[in-house]
Order: C-alpha cells, then structure tokens, then sequence
C-alpha cells in the first residue's frame, strides 16, 4: 500500500517534467512565426527566444525565495497557470507582439518550474531513489521535446494550423496544474533558511564556479540557437518545407534523449571528468562537419552526434558545481539555473550573423567557434 501511495505522488510530479519541456518549442514557433510574419528577419524573430530566456536572469534566486514561503508543491502548481495562461494568448490574438508576451509567460513560468520541481521530488521519494527518479525525469523532459516537433508537423494541417500546438499544449499544462494541485503531498520541514541574492553573487568568487555558470551559459544558448538554426539551415540547403524540415529538431532531441540514457550508463564506469572531455570533442565534431556536409541523411547524422555528445554536459557541470560547494547547495542551484539566461544572450547574435551574411552556414561556423569554450573548460573540470 505505502508503495501505491508512493505511485500516486510520484507521477504528477513527474509529469511535471513533461511540461517543462514544452520551453523547447520555441525553435520551431520562431520558424513559424517567421513563416506567418514575411516582414520578420532573423535578428527580428530570434528576439523570442530573449523574451523566453530573460526570466531565467531575473526570477531564478527570487522563487528560492518563494518556494521558502509557501512551499514547494504551490510554486510548482503557480508556475502551471504561467503555462496555461502563455498557451492560451497566441490562440486569444495571433501577433509577434502576442507571441512575444506568450513566450515572455512560458519564460517565467518554465523559471520557477525548474527551480522548485527537482526539490519537490525529495518530499515524494527516499533519498535511496532520488537521483534515479531525477535521471527518468529528465528522460521525461527529453520525450517531451522529441515529440514537440513532431506533434507541431502532425498538427500542422488543422484549422488553426501550426498554432493548435498551443490550445493541446494549455490542455496538457491545465491537467498538470489540477493532478498536482489535489495529490496530497507532505513537505518535508526545513530549516527556514532564505535563498540570499549576496550569498549566491559570492559563489563567483570561486574561479571554477564562474567557469562552471559561464558554461551553463555557453551550452544554453548553444542548444536554443541550434533548436532554431537547424530547420532554416535545412530548408535553405535542401529547399524542404518547414514541416519537414522542422523533424530535424526530432531528430536532435532523440540524440539527447538517447546520449542522456547512455551516459547515465557510462558514468557508472568511468570519471565524469573523462565523459565530460570525451562529449565535448564528439559534440564539435557533429558541429564541423555538419558544416561541410552536403547529404541530408549526412547532415542529420551530425546534428544527432552533437545531441548525443551534448546530452549529459549540463549535468556534469551541476553536479561539479555542486561538489565545490556542497553547504551551499541551494545557492549553487540557484546560481546555475540562472544560467539559462544564455538562451536570451546567443540566439540573437545568431540571428544577426544570419542577416549580415545571408546564410543560415555563418550560424553553425559561430556556434562551432563559441563550442571552443567548451574545450578550454575542460582544463577546470580535471581540476574541479
């Protein structure tokens, strides 16, 4: 019996997983959104992904702060009405200005989810099963943005088009919010100890921290710009249709899910700082010779041998980050989760180097030279 009850916690939070992966979209709704709006350039439409990615900056320490008030499970359900609330206004009024406000609320909401979701799972697990019940969450993420693409593609030909993507996707997030809200959860008590803004800034005076969240930085923005790049960059070699160029995203969230399901394998054998080397140098190779390729089969192999060596760099660096300072756990956390703010900062620069040069190429040659990063990082986590 205390098992079925355990059941019955576990799974709306882990649903909770799916809909954070619904921030993932946001590659394919740009290229929509370009293809809706003639007038938009590159530089233009990529200004979502700012509106999206800001929040990170700005709400990540302040709702470790609100989780501190109200609790866990209420700021997990709060950030669900963020969710619907975003999927609801492109379906009310169909304008960039609207798409704009929408991902700016997919943007605080998918903040304070990812802030207070992972906590939330100590208060429905043992400590025995929690870093296995954060793996498959995380797997659950992935799924979700595997089939985001796919879904949009499939629901492309309705009466709304593309944009009936949004009414399933407040559905879904609607659902989540009610399941979570009427499953009976117990928090643990803890100490009452805030999330202090000071204490968080000081972690960077630790100089493998700041290369750590510089690298949150880096990977980010990386993955968003390339979430957006790859189907143009598609459709311009290969002159296909945004829908069938938009699998490609499919393909590369696949890559993910599968290297995350083999690094958790592969990190039980060998040093993280190995994987972590070893991931770098198979994601650069994806990246350059995507840039020479001229198969689409080729081509898409590449950008699954980037996902696969990017799947598990996130991680690795958190749980790095976190063994530097394992008192300040919760600031850490913090800390890096503001870095998804590099998904505001790279996509537009993109989106400018695109309109300067007029090919979608001078995308990918950036994003290889910004990986550099990356390889110089390597030299801190042998040391970390």
């Amino acid at each position: 019996m205390k098992n079925k009850v355990s059941l019955v916690k576990i799974l709306p939070v882990m649903f909770g997983f799916f809909i954070m992966g619904f921030v993932d979209i946001i590659g394919m709704a740009t290229n929509y959104v370009k293809n809706d709006f003639t007038n938009l350039n590159d530089t233009t439409v990529n200004l979502i992904s700012i509106s999206c990615f800001f929040w990170f900056l700005i709400l990540s320490i302040p709702t470790g702060m609100l989780m501190n008030k109200i609790g866990r499970k209420n700021t997990v359900t709060i950030s669900f009405g963020f969710h619907v609330l975003a999927m609801c206004l492109p379906i009310i009024s169909y304008n960039f200005v609207s798409v704009l406000i929408a991902f700016s609320l997919v943007g605080i909401g998918n903040t304070i989810l990812q802030v207070s979701l992972n906590p939330l799972i100590t208060d429905v697990v043992t400590n025995e099963k929690l870093s296995g019940t954060l793996t498959f969450g995380q797997f659950v993420k992935a799924l979700s943005s595997f089939f985001g693409p796919i879904l949009t593609a499939w629901v492309a030909g309705s009466i709304l088009g593309w944009k009936m993507i949004f009414p399933i996707y407040a559905g879904l997030s609607l659902l989540a919010l009610f399941w979570l809200y009427l499953t009976p959860i117990q928090e643990k008590v803890q100490e009452k100890k805030n999330v202090s803004i000071k204490v968080t800034l000081d972690l960077l005076r630790d100089k493998h921290i700041v290369a750590f969240f510089i690298g949150i930085l880096v990977l980010v923005g990386v993955d968003v710009s390339i979430n957006m790049t790859f189907p143009k960059f598609l459709m311009e070699r290969f002159h296909m249709e945004l829908t069938n160029a938009g699998m490609g995203n499919s393909v590369y969230f696949f890559a993910r899910t599968l290297g995350a399901f083999l690094g958790g394998v592969l990190l039980m054998k060998y040093s993280e700082s190995k994987f972590f080397i070893a991931s770098v140098w198979i994601a650069l190779l994806g990246l350059v010779l995507m840039i020479f390729g001229t198969s689409l089969w080729f081509i898409l192999i590449c950008v699954a041998i980037f996902g696969i060596g990017y799947a598990n760099l996130f991680s690795i660096i958190f749980a790095l980050s976190l063994k530097k300072a394992p008192n300040k756990a919760n600031e850490v956390s913090a800390l890096l989760i503001v870095g998804l703010f590099g998904g505001a900062i790279l996509p537009p620069i993109v989106g400018l180097v695109t309109d300067t040069f007029h090919t979608q190429l001078a995308a990918i040659i950036l994003l290889a030279i910004v990986w550099i990063y990356m390889i110089w990082l390597m030299k801190k986590v042998k040391t970390a």
